[in-house]
Protein backbone atom coordinates (compact mmCIF):
# COMPACT_ATOMS: atom_id res chain seq x y z
CA UNK A 1 0.00 0.00 0.00
CA UNK A 2 1.15 3.44 -0.23
CA UNK A 3 1.58 5.82 2.37
CA UNK A 4 -1.38 8.18 1.47
CA UNK A 5 -3.40 4.66 1.58
CA UNK A 6 -1.96 3.77 4.83
CA UNK A 7 -2.67 6.80 6.45
CA UNK A 8 -6.20 6.79 4.99
CA UNK A 9 -7.03 3.73 6.28
CA UNK A 10 -5.76 4.31 10.10
CA UNK A 11 -7.76 7.51 10.29
CA UNK A 12 -10.46 5.31 8.93
CA UNK A 13 -10.51 2.51 11.60
CA UNK A 14 -10.05 5.33 14.00
CA UNK A 15 -13.42 7.08 12.62
CA UNK A 16 -11.69 9.91 12.16
CA UNK A 17 -14.04 10.42 9.47
CA UNK A 18 -13.00 14.73 8.89
CA UNK A 19 -9.95 14.49 8.69
CA UNK A 20 -9.87 11.48 5.69
CA UNK A 21 -12.83 14.31 4.25
CA UNK A 22 -10.06 16.93 4.55
CA UNK A 23 -7.55 14.50 2.97
CA UNK A 24 -9.63 13.23 -0.38
CA UNK A 25 -11.53 16.67 -1.33
CA UNK A 26 -8.05 17.28 -2.74
CA UNK A 27 -7.65 14.95 -4.52
CA UNK A 28 -8.25 14.40 -8.09
CA UNK A 29 -10.66 12.18 -8.92
CA UNK A 30 -8.74 10.33 -11.20
CA UNK A 31 -6.22 9.66 -8.79
CA UNK A 32 -9.03 8.46 -5.85
CA UNK A 33 -9.99 5.97 -8.36
CA UNK A 34 -6.65 4.61 -8.57
CA UNK A 35 -6.66 4.91 -4.56
CA UNK A 36 -10.33 3.07 -4.36
CA UNK A 37 -8.42 0.30 -6.57
CA UNK A 38 -5.46 -0.78 -3.97
CA UNK A 39 -7.70 -0.53 -1.00
CA UNK A 40 -10.45 -2.92 -3.09
CA UNK A 41 -7.54 -5.24 -3.68
CA UNK A 42 -6.63 -5.33 -0.22
CA UNK A 43 -10.03 -6.49 0.54
CA UNK A 44 -10.66 -5.45 3.86
CA UNK A 45 -12.73 -6.22 6.11
CA UNK A 46 -15.17 -6.94 3.71
CA UNK A 47 -14.66 -4.13 1.67
CA UNK A 48 -15.99 -2.25 4.65
CA UNK A 49 -13.64 0.57 4.45
CA UNK A 50 -13.81 1.07 0.57
CA UNK A 51 -17.44 1.56 0.64
CA UNK A 52 -16.86 4.15 4.25
CA UNK A 53 -14.25 5.95 1.80
CA UNK A 54 -16.74 6.49 -0.84
CA UNK A 55 -19.34 7.91 1.69
CA UNK A 56 -16.92 10.55 2.74
CA UNK A 57 -16.38 12.17 -0.91
CA UNK A 58 -17.39 15.63 -2.35
CA UNK A 59 -20.54 15.60 -4.18
CA UNK A 60 -19.32 16.86 -6.87
CA UNK A 61 -16.42 14.46 -7.22
CA UNK A 62 -17.87 11.19 -5.90
CA UNK A 63 -20.08 10.81 -9.51
CA UNK A 64 -16.31 11.61 -11.17
CA UNK A 65 -14.04 8.97 -9.02
CA UNK A 66 -17.21 6.36 -9.64
CA UNK A 67 -16.71 7.24 -13.31
CA UNK A 68 -12.73 6.13 -13.79
CA UNK A 69 -13.38 2.95 -11.32
CA UNK A 70 -13.40 -0.33 -12.77
CA UNK A 71 -16.05 -2.84 -13.29
CA UNK A 72 -15.55 -4.93 -10.17
CA UNK A 73 -15.25 -1.53 -7.84
CA UNK A 74 -18.54 -0.38 -9.50
CA UNK A 75 -20.31 -3.21 -9.35
CA UNK A 76 -19.70 -3.44 -5.59
CA UNK A 77 -20.42 0.11 -5.14
CA UNK A 78 -23.82 -0.42 -6.86
CA UNK A 79 -24.55 -3.44 -4.80
CA UNK A 80 -23.55 -1.80 -1.69
CA UNK A 81 -25.61 1.71 -2.28
CA UNK A 82 -29.04 2.55 -1.36
CA UNK A 83 -31.58 3.74 -3.99
CA UNK A 84 -30.93 7.49 -2.94
CA UNK A 85 -27.11 7.01 -3.34
CA UNK A 86 -27.47 4.94 -7.11
CA UNK A 87 -30.27 8.03 -7.93
CA UNK A 88 -27.78 10.68 -7.23
CA UNK A 89 -24.70 8.77 -9.09
CA UNK A 90 -26.60 8.47 -11.77
CA UNK A 91 -27.69 11.94 -11.79
CA UNK A 92 -24.01 12.92 -11.82
CA UNK A 93 -22.91 10.81 -14.56
CA UNK A 94 -23.10 11.42 -18.55
CA UNK A 95 -25.25 9.15 -20.65
CA UNK A 96 -22.47 7.36 -22.34
CA UNK A 97 -20.22 6.75 -18.78
CA UNK A 98 -23.70 5.27 -18.13
CA UNK A 99 -24.21 3.00 -21.03
CA UNK A 100 -20.36 2.05 -21.35
CA UNK A 101 -20.99 0.40 -17.29
CA UNK A 102 -24.17 -1.37 -18.34
CA UNK A 103 -22.55 -2.68 -21.03
CA UNK A 104 -19.81 -4.27 -18.71
CA UNK A 105 -22.25 -5.22 -15.69
CA UNK A 106 -24.43 -8.35 -14.66
CA UNK A 107 -28.01 -8.47 -15.74
CA UNK A 108 -29.27 -8.20 -11.74
CA UNK A 109 -27.16 -4.84 -11.61
CA UNK A 110 -27.97 -2.90 -14.38
CA UNK A 111 -32.14 -3.93 -13.64
CA UNK A 112 -30.98 -1.80 -10.54
CA UNK A 113 -29.60 0.96 -12.49
CA UNK A 114 -32.56 1.30 -15.26
CA UNK A 115 -34.79 1.36 -12.52
CA UNK A 116 -33.14 4.24 -10.41
CA UNK A 117 -32.55 6.32 -14.43
CA UNK A 118 -35.31 8.48 -15.01
CA UNK A 119 -37.79 7.86 -18.28
CA UNK A 120 -35.51 10.13 -20.27
CA UNK A 121 -32.21 8.27 -19.52
CA UNK A 122 -33.94 4.73 -19.59
CA UNK A 123 -34.61 6.15 -23.54
CA UNK A 124 -31.17 7.92 -23.69
CA UNK A 125 -29.67 4.77 -22.66
CA UNK A 126 -31.88 2.24 -24.81
CA UNK A 127 -31.00 4.41 -27.78
CA UNK A 128 -27.19 4.12 -27.72
CA UNK A 129 -27.09 0.41 -26.96
CA UNK A 130 -29.11 -0.31 -29.79
CA UNK A 131 -26.63 0.91 -32.00
CA UNK A 132 -23.72 -1.56 -32.91
CA UNK A 133 -20.72 -2.07 -30.55
CA UNK A 134 -17.92 -0.97 -32.11
CA UNK A 135 -19.59 1.94 -33.82
CA UNK A 136 -19.35 5.96 -33.24
CA UNK A 137 -23.28 5.46 -32.47
CA UNK A 138 -22.15 3.50 -29.18
CA UNK A 139 -19.29 5.76 -27.98
CA UNK A 140 -21.49 9.31 -28.17
CA UNK A 141 -23.23 11.42 -25.55
CA UNK A 142 -26.46 13.19 -25.99
CA UNK A 143 -25.16 15.78 -23.56
CA UNK A 144 -24.65 18.51 -25.88
CA UNK A 145 -25.67 22.26 -26.00
CA UNK A 146 -27.50 23.02 -29.06
CA UNK A 147 -27.89 26.38 -30.15
CA UNK A 148 -30.76 28.21 -33.06
CA UNK A 149 -29.16 30.09 -36.04
CA UNK A 150 -30.88 33.27 -34.95
CA UNK A 151 -30.11 33.52 -31.29
CA UNK A 152 -27.96 36.41 -30.59
CA UNK A 153 -24.53 35.80 -29.01
CA UNK A 154 -25.90 36.97 -25.66
CA UNK A 155 -28.79 34.77 -25.65
CA UNK A 156 -26.15 31.89 -26.27
CA UNK A 157 -24.47 32.65 -23.30
CA UNK A 158 -27.67 32.84 -21.33
CA UNK A 159 -28.40 29.39 -22.72
CA UNK A 160 -24.73 27.82 -21.78
CA UNK A 161 -25.36 28.85 -18.33
CA UNK A 162 -28.61 27.72 -18.20
CA UNK A 163 -27.78 23.94 -19.51
CA UNK A 164 -24.05 24.18 -19.45
CA UNK A 165 -23.78 22.51 -16.18
CA UNK A 166 -25.21 19.23 -17.13
CA UNK A 167 -23.21 19.00 -20.69
CA UNK A 168 -20.30 16.93 -21.05
CA UNK A 169 -18.92 19.85 -23.05
CA UNK A 170 -19.53 23.42 -23.55
CA UNK A 171 -16.50 24.55 -25.68
CA UNK A 172 -18.46 23.43 -28.70
CA UNK A 173 -21.80 24.50 -29.38
CA UNK A 174 -23.50 23.03 -32.48
CA UNK A 175 -26.60 24.83 -34.14
CA UNK A 176 -29.33 23.26 -35.33
CA UNK A 177 -32.73 23.44 -37.41
CA UNK A 178 -35.35 20.90 -36.97
CA UNK A 179 -32.70 18.98 -35.67
CA UNK A 180 -30.70 19.03 -38.97
CA UNK A 181 -26.92 19.61 -38.01
CA UNK A 182 -26.26 23.15 -40.15
CA UNK A 183 -23.40 24.84 -38.12
CA UNK A 184 -20.63 24.60 -35.14
CA UNK A 185 -19.75 27.90 -32.82
CA UNK A 186 -17.07 27.44 -30.43
CA UNK A 187 -17.25 29.72 -26.75
CA UNK A 188 -14.30 31.38 -28.55
CA UNK A 189 -16.17 32.52 -31.22
CA UNK A 190 -18.58 33.77 -28.98
CA UNK A 191 -16.18 35.53 -26.77
CA UNK A 192 -14.60 37.59 -30.02
CA UNK A 193 -18.21 38.48 -31.32
CA UNK A 194 -20.26 41.55 -30.14
CA UNK A 195 -23.25 40.27 -27.79
CA UNK A 196 -25.98 41.43 -30.64
CA UNK A 197 -24.51 39.35 -33.32
CA UNK A 198 -26.38 36.36 -34.84
CA UNK A 199 -24.92 33.07 -34.53
CA UNK A 200 -25.91 32.32 -37.98
CA UNK A 201 -23.15 35.28 -39.08
CA UNK A 202 -20.32 33.74 -36.59
CA UNK A 203 -21.30 30.22 -37.30
CA UNK A 204 -18.71 27.80 -39.04
CA UNK A 205 -20.86 25.89 -41.96
CA UNK A 206 -17.95 23.62 -43.55
CA UNK A 207 -19.03 20.61 -41.10
CA UNK A 208 -17.24 17.27 -40.42
CA UNK A 209 -19.30 14.85 -38.88
CA UNK A 210 -19.76 10.65 -38.91
CA UNK A 211 -22.59 8.70 -39.28
CA UNK A 212 -23.88 6.55 -36.17
CA UNK A 213 -22.53 3.40 -37.83
CA UNK A 214 -19.16 4.86 -38.83
CA UNK A 215 -16.37 2.38 -36.76
CA UNK A 216 -15.28 3.89 -33.57
CA UNK A 217 -11.68 3.27 -34.52
CA UNK A 218 -12.67 5.70 -37.67
CA UNK A 219 -13.59 8.22 -35.48
CA UNK A 220 -11.26 7.98 -33.02
CA UNK A 221 -8.43 8.64 -36.19
CA UNK A 222 -10.20 11.50 -36.89
CA UNK A 223 -9.82 13.23 -33.94
CA UNK A 224 -6.19 12.97 -34.38
CA UNK A 225 -6.75 14.55 -37.96
CA UNK A 226 -8.22 17.28 -37.03
CA UNK A 227 -7.58 17.71 -33.41
CA UNK A 228 -11.12 18.14 -32.37
CA UNK A 229 -12.50 18.23 -28.87
CA UNK A 230 -15.57 17.05 -29.99
CA UNK A 231 -17.09 14.88 -32.96
CA UNK A 232 -21.09 15.47 -33.99
CA UNK A 233 -22.87 12.49 -34.92
CA UNK A 234 -25.76 12.71 -37.56
CA UNK A 235 -28.26 10.27 -38.53
CA UNK A 236 -28.30 9.68 -42.42
CA UNK A 237 -30.42 12.92 -43.10
CA UNK A 238 -28.12 14.91 -41.26
CA UNK A 239 -30.04 15.00 -37.86
CA UNK A 240 -27.39 15.99 -34.79
CA UNK A 241 -28.03 12.45 -32.71
CA UNK A 242 -25.09 12.80 -30.69
CA UNK A 243 -21.17 14.26 -29.82
CA UNK A 244 -18.28 11.75 -29.85
CA UNK A 245 -16.15 13.63 -26.86
CA UNK A 246 -12.28 13.85 -27.05
CA UNK A 247 -11.95 11.30 -23.62
CA UNK A 248 -14.01 8.70 -25.46
CA UNK A 249 -11.85 8.74 -28.94
CA UNK A 250 -8.31 8.32 -26.50
CA UNK A 251 -10.33 5.67 -24.39
CA UNK A 252 -11.06 3.79 -28.17
CA UNK A 253 -7.43 4.64 -29.33
CA UNK A 254 -6.20 2.88 -26.19
CA UNK A 255 -8.27 0.05 -26.33
CA UNK A 256 -7.41 -0.88 -30.05
CA UNK A 257 -3.82 -0.44 -29.53
CA UNK A 258 -3.89 -3.04 -26.53
CA UNK A 259 -6.05 -5.45 -28.85
CA UNK A 260 -3.19 -5.14 -31.24
CA UNK A 261 -0.73 -5.76 -29.07
CA UNK A 262 -1.93 -8.45 -28.12
CA UNK A 263 -2.89 -10.23 -31.53
CA UNK A 264 0.81 -9.01 -32.04
CA UNK A 265 1.69 -11.17 -29.95
CA UNK A 266 -0.68 -14.11 -30.69
CA UNK A 267 -2.55 -13.81 -28.12
CA UNK A 268 -6.93 -13.65 -28.08
CA UNK A 269 -7.39 -9.71 -27.22
CA UNK A 270 -8.95 -9.22 -24.12
CA UNK A 271 -11.05 -6.50 -22.58
CA UNK A 272 -10.12 -7.03 -18.65
CA UNK A 273 -6.97 -6.09 -17.41
CA UNK A 274 -3.78 -8.95 -16.15
CA UNK A 275 -4.22 -9.01 -12.63
CA UNK A 276 -8.33 -9.24 -13.22
CA UNK A 277 -8.01 -12.26 -15.60
CA UNK A 278 -8.60 -15.26 -14.38
CA UNK A 279 -5.61 -17.89 -15.25
CA UNK A 280 -7.75 -20.23 -17.06
CA UNK A 281 -9.20 -17.18 -19.50
CA UNK A 282 -5.56 -16.35 -19.77
CA UNK A 283 -4.11 -19.74 -21.12
CA UNK A 284 -7.40 -20.16 -23.29
CA UNK A 285 -6.66 -17.01 -25.25
CA UNK A 286 -2.85 -18.18 -25.50
CA UNK A 287 -3.01 -21.97 -26.25
CA UNK A 288 -4.65 -21.89 -29.62
CA UNK A 289 -1.93 -20.16 -31.24
CA UNK A 290 0.72 -21.92 -29.57
CA UNK A 291 -0.86 -25.36 -31.12
CA UNK A 292 -0.57 -23.71 -34.07
CA UNK A 293 2.92 -22.54 -33.82
CA UNK A 294 3.76 -25.90 -32.72
CA UNK A 295 2.54 -27.98 -35.61
CA UNK A 296 4.40 -25.93 -37.58
CA UNK A 297 7.07 -26.79 -36.35
CA UNK A 298 6.34 -30.60 -37.98
CA UNK A 299 6.08 -28.64 -41.06
CA UNK A 300 9.73 -27.47 -40.37
CA UNK A 301 11.04 -31.03 -39.09
CA UNK A 302 9.41 -32.63 -42.28
CA UNK A 303 11.52 -30.15 -44.77
CA UNK A 304 15.01 -30.83 -42.56
CA UNK A 305 14.29 -34.49 -43.40
CA UNK A 306 13.45 -33.66 -46.97
CA UNK A 307 17.08 -32.84 -47.20
CA UNK A 308 18.82 -35.27 -45.20
CA UNK A 309 20.83 -36.19 -48.11
CA UNK A 310 22.38 -32.83 -47.82
CA UNK A 311 22.75 -33.24 -44.11
CA UNK A 312 24.85 -36.19 -44.27
CA UNK A 313 27.60 -35.09 -46.85
CA UNK A 314 27.42 -31.61 -45.10
CA UNK A 315 26.68 -31.45 -41.42
CA UNK A 316 28.08 -28.29 -41.22
CA UNK A 317 24.71 -26.81 -42.58
CA UNK A 318 22.58 -27.64 -39.20
CA UNK A 319 25.02 -25.36 -37.42
CA UNK A 320 24.20 -22.33 -39.63
CA UNK A 321 20.49 -23.02 -40.19
CA UNK A 322 19.59 -20.85 -37.27
CA UNK A 323 21.72 -17.97 -38.38
CA UNK A 324 19.26 -18.22 -41.54
CA UNK A 325 15.80 -19.02 -39.99
CA UNK A 326 16.42 -16.56 -37.17
CA UNK A 327 17.55 -13.47 -39.40
CA UNK A 328 14.56 -13.95 -41.52
CA UNK A 329 12.21 -13.80 -38.99
CA UNK A 330 13.73 -10.72 -37.27
CA UNK A 331 13.56 -8.98 -41.32
CA UNK A 332 10.25 -10.35 -41.86
CA UNK A 333 9.24 -9.07 -38.28
CA UNK A 334 10.44 -5.53 -39.09
CA UNK A 335 8.53 -5.17 -41.91
CA UNK A 336 5.22 -6.29 -40.71
CA UNK A 337 5.35 -4.21 -37.55
CA UNK A 338 5.86 -0.97 -39.90
CA UNK A 339 3.17 -1.93 -42.24
CA UNK A 340 0.64 -2.81 -39.56
CA UNK A 341 1.36 0.71 -37.63
CA UNK A 342 1.05 2.43 -40.99
CA UNK A 343 -2.34 0.41 -41.63
CA UNK A 344 -3.29 1.83 -37.85
CA UNK A 345 -2.53 5.33 -38.45
CA UNK A 346 -4.03 4.99 -41.85
CA UNK A 347 -1.04 6.23 -43.44
CA UNK A 348 -0.71 3.12 -45.83
CA UNK A 349 -3.63 1.89 -47.92
CA UNK A 350 -4.09 -0.95 -50.16
CA UNK A 351 -4.10 0.91 -53.04
CA UNK A 352 -0.07 1.23 -52.15
CA UNK A 353 0.48 -2.15 -52.32
CA UNK A 354 3.01 -2.23 -55.42
CA UNK A 355 4.61 0.73 -54.76
CA UNK A 356 4.88 -0.05 -50.55
CA UNK A 357 6.46 -3.72 -52.16
CA UNK A 358 8.88 -2.22 -54.61
CA UNK A 359 10.20 0.19 -51.00
CA UNK A 360 10.46 -2.86 -49.23
CA UNK A 361 12.07 -4.96 -51.97
CA UNK A 362 14.79 -1.73 -52.33
CA UNK A 363 15.46 -1.92 -48.44
CA UNK A 364 16.14 -5.87 -48.64
CA UNK A 365 18.71 -5.29 -51.18
CA UNK A 366 20.57 -2.48 -48.96
CA UNK A 367 20.08 -4.82 -45.61
CA UNK A 368 20.49 -8.15 -47.28
CA UNK A 369 23.96 -6.83 -48.59
CA UNK A 370 25.61 -5.99 -45.27
CA UNK A 371 24.19 -9.38 -43.86
CA UNK A 372 25.59 -11.41 -46.12
CA UNK A 373 29.13 -9.86 -46.92
CA UNK A 374 29.28 -9.85 -42.75
CA UNK A 375 27.84 -13.42 -42.40
CA UNK A 376 29.78 -14.28 -44.82
CA UNK A 377 33.38 -13.34 -43.64
CA UNK A 378 32.26 -15.18 -40.06
CA UNK A 379 31.42 -18.06 -41.40
CA UNK A 380 34.48 -18.76 -43.35
CA UNK A 381 36.76 -17.31 -40.77
CA UNK A 382 35.41 -18.45 -37.98
CA UNK A 383 33.04 -21.05 -38.18
CA UNK A 384 33.55 -23.32 -41.23
CA UNK A 385 37.32 -23.76 -41.36
CA UNK A 386 37.77 -21.57 -44.73
CA UNK A 387 35.05 -23.40 -46.44
CA UNK A 388 34.78 -21.35 -49.53
CA UNK A 389 31.77 -23.20 -51.15
CA UNK A 390 29.73 -23.06 -47.05
CA UNK A 391 30.38 -19.32 -47.02
CA UNK A 392 28.73 -18.70 -50.53
CA UNK A 393 25.68 -20.88 -49.46
CA UNK A 394 25.51 -18.91 -46.68
CA UNK A 395 26.35 -15.47 -48.72
CA UNK A 396 23.49 -16.54 -51.15
CA UNK A 397 20.70 -17.91 -49.14
CA UNK A 398 20.75 -14.47 -46.82
CA UNK A 399 20.25 -12.69 -49.54
CA UNK A 400 17.40 -15.06 -50.87
CA UNK A 401 16.08 -15.18 -47.52
CA UNK A 402 16.29 -11.41 -46.28
CA UNK A 403 14.30 -10.54 -49.67
CA UNK A 404 11.62 -13.33 -49.04
CA UNK A 405 11.01 -12.25 -45.94
CA UNK A 406 10.87 -8.72 -46.36
CA UNK A 407 8.42 -9.35 -48.77
CA UNK A 408 6.20 -11.53 -47.33
CA UNK A 409 6.69 -9.57 -43.60
CA UNK A 410 4.99 -6.17 -46.07
CA UNK A 411 2.67 -8.13 -48.42
CA UNK A 412 0.50 -10.33 -45.89
CA UNK A 413 -0.54 -7.46 -43.62
CA UNK A 414 -2.43 -5.49 -46.85
CA UNK A 415 -3.45 -8.69 -47.93
CA UNK A 416 -5.42 -9.48 -44.42
CA UNK A 417 -6.41 -5.23 -44.26
CA UNK A 418 -7.73 -6.31 -48.06
CA UNK A 419 -9.99 -9.09 -47.36
CA UNK A 420 -11.19 -7.63 -44.23
CA UNK A 421 -9.26 -9.21 -41.31
CA UNK A 422 -7.11 -7.75 -38.81
CA UNK A 423 -3.22 -6.69 -40.34
CA UNK A 424 -2.50 -7.07 -36.69
CA UNK A 425 -2.80 -11.14 -36.93
CA UNK A 426 0.43 -11.29 -39.90
CA UNK A 427 2.44 -10.13 -36.83
CA UNK A 428 5.90 -11.18 -35.64
CA UNK A 429 4.99 -14.75 -34.56
CA UNK A 430 2.83 -15.80 -37.61
CA UNK A 431 5.22 -13.77 -40.14
CA UNK A 432 8.40 -15.55 -38.13
CA UNK A 433 7.06 -19.08 -38.53
CA UNK A 434 5.77 -18.77 -42.46
CA UNK A 435 9.51 -17.05 -43.14
CA UNK A 436 10.75 -20.10 -41.13
CA UNK A 437 9.54 -22.38 -43.57
CA UNK A 438 10.48 -20.57 -46.73
CA UNK A 439 13.85 -19.88 -45.93
CA UNK A 440 14.80 -23.44 -44.38
CA UNK A 441 13.57 -24.10 -48.45
CA UNK A 442 15.87 -21.83 -49.87
CA UNK A 443 18.53 -22.64 -47.74
CA UNK A 444 19.01 -26.61 -48.91
CA UNK A 445 17.87 -25.43 -52.38
CA UNK A 446 20.58 -23.33 -52.68
CA UNK A 447 23.04 -25.79 -51.17
CA UNK A 448 22.03 -28.57 -53.47
CA UNK A 449 22.75 -26.34 -56.54
CA UNK A 450 26.01 -24.73 -55.24
CA UNK A 451 27.42 -28.21 -54.18
CA UNK A 452 25.67 -30.02 -57.20
CA UNK A 453 24.14 -32.78 -55.24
Amino acid sequence: MTGLLNDIYRLLKEKKFFEVKNIVKTENPADLAVLFEELFDNNFDGQKEFMMLFRLLPKDSAAETFAYMNTDMRRHLIEMFTDKELREILDELYIDDTVDMIEELPANVVARILKNSTTGERKAINEILHYPKDSAGSIMTIEYVSLHKDMTVAEAFDKIRKVGVNKETIYTCYVTENRRLIGVVTVKDLFMAEDDSKISDIMETNLISVDTHVDKEIVANMFAKYDFLALPVVDKDMRLVGIVTFDDAMEVIEEENTEDVTKMAAISPNEESYFRTGIFKHARSRVMWLLIFMFSAFITQKLMTHYEDILVIIPTLVVLMPMITDTGGNCGSQSSTMIIRGLALDEIRFSDFFRLVFKEFRIAIMVSAVLAVVAGIVTYFFLTEYDILVSVVIVIAIICTVIMAKLIGSALPMLAKRIGLDPALMASSLITTIVDCCAIFLYFNIARFVFKI
